[in-house]
């Protein structure tokens, strides 16, 4: 990690004798520099599989679950089983991806997801243990994204190619939501969902063994206290508190004119393909501005605009305030999008700040907080917009979400302002 005016930097991080050393950043790193990294690349691809596994599986089973049921209540609660049992997984199951070698925790969790989608297949299995199952695959998510996070900082180092790499990986992401559903579409028209489910099974089958051959073993950073317990351990420290803040309150807002977008589509009165678009600007924006800030921005420069972009990065949604066409709309939606090149400092801030020994289950608990404060953001959203239309919702949510991150803003300058402090007072 390159230092900060306002941070220290983080202890060097012992390598184990095993593990190949993490190849050394050069002084301005970009993508490519990332991809030469043979273990990060096939982390990547493993991905791609893993990714592609979650998109297909997600839409078969809610169709499927629609087609066993005909309720469009149950067929909705399939996504939002999506999202629930993150919360459990990334508190009791945290402790578990520092205590554990973290290859063999990737591993098992592809090979659960794998289990539990081909028990999807088996054409006796009643809709209710479906809907279990789909929380168990929730459940194993964040122990699964916080470990492969913590690894990549033994990877990559904990630098800029650790800052490169994860924004790789959520770019993956984002595109995932422009062309995962798509292809999931595609494919439904040619098999049926549980055909769907079983190339699902497959995908997570492929990412195991990837990852079981191609990445390097490693034992577990410390044996951390399990439980709750543990999560005080990381959370009482004022410093990761604040910055898991500016992780968790953007996406809460920022969700809400996806949420919204087909009542406001129908609010408007334009056609599905406008909804179309709406559904598209945000992750585009997101797309191109991790994009801009990681090939052109210095990692100074990147930690310098965290705050800046952060606590602008719902403004746009005042746009909404006089109920806009789709072309205002869309642009609104697409700069918000934009302004999540903040993550990429952000990220290089966080795991100067953790420690190692501690660092799979910080990150465990940051990617569990990130998608609960998302459903949480979605349902918000759906209940305003029974008591108000939804421009003025959304618009309403650049306000309230404006003045929250200036709050979690300062936060993060008072954590700053005192590690300064105690700098000075220890060098005197």
């Amino acid at each position: 990690m390159p230092p900060h005016d306002s941070e220290p930097l983080a202890p060097p991080v012992p390598t184990p004798v095993d593990a190949p050393a993490p190849t050394p950043a050069p002084a301005r790193p970009g993508y490519r520099a990332v991809f030469r990294v043979r273990e990060f690349r096939v982390v990547f691809v493993a991905h791609l599989f893993s990714l592609l596994g979650v998109v297909v599986s997600e839409l078969a089973l809610t169709v499927l679950v629609y087609d066993l049921t005909r309720s469009p209540l149950l067929s909705s609660l399939t996504f939002a089983l999506g999202f629930l049992p993150y919360l459990i997984g990334g508190t009791l199951l945290a402790g578990l991806t520092d205590r554990l070698p973290p290859r063999r925790i990737l591993v098992v969790c592809d090979l659960v997801c794998a289990g539990c989608v081909a028990l999807m297949v088996v054409p006796a299995t009643p809709v209710a243990v479906l809907l279990a199952l789909r929380c168990a695959i929730a459940v194993v998510s964040p122990v699964f994204n916080g470990t492969r996070m913590a690894t990549l900082a033994d990877i990559l180092g904990e630098g800029d190619l650790f800052v490169l790499g994860r924004s790789l990986l959520r770019i993956v992401s984002q595109s995932a939501l422009l062309a995962g559903f798509a292809v999931a579409g595609v494919l439904l028209t040619v098999v049926p969902p549980r055909g769907a489910l079983g190339v699902t099974a497959a995908t997570f089958l492929v990412s195991a063994l990837l990852l079981r051959l191609g990445t390097a073993r490693r034992p577990a950073r410390a044996a951390t206290a399990s439980g709750l317990g543990g999560t005080w351990a990381v959370l009482r420290d004022r410093r990761v508190r604040a910055l898991m803040l500016m992780f968790w309150v953007p996406p809460l807002f920022a969700v809400v004119p996806e949420a919204l977008a087909a009542p406001y589509a129908d609010e408007i009165g334009v056609s599905t393909a406008a909804l179309g678009l709406l559904m598209c600007a945000l992750p585009v924006g997101t797309i191109a501005g991790e994009l801009c800030a990681g090939a052109f921005l210095s990692a100074a420069t990147r930690s310098r605009i965290v705050l800046p972009l952060a606590v602008t990065g719902v403004l746009p949604y005042l746009l909404y305030a006089p109920r806009p066409g789709v072309a205002l709309a869309t642009l609104a939606l697409f700069l918000a999008g934009a302004t999540g090149a903040y993550t990429l400092g952000l990220d290089a801030r966080f795991v100067a700040a953790v420690p190692e020994e501690q660092r799979g289950r910080a990150m465990t608990l940051m990617t569990a907080g990130m998608m609960t404060v998302q459903g949480v953001g979605m349902a918000g959203a759906g209940l305003a917009a029974e008591f108000a239309s939804v421009h003025t919702v959304v618009a309403a949510t650049g306000v309230i979400g404006t003045l929250c991150l200036l709050a979690a803003a300062g936060e993060v300058r008072a954590t700053e302002r005192r590690d300064g402090a105690d700098r000075h007072m220890t060098s005197r």
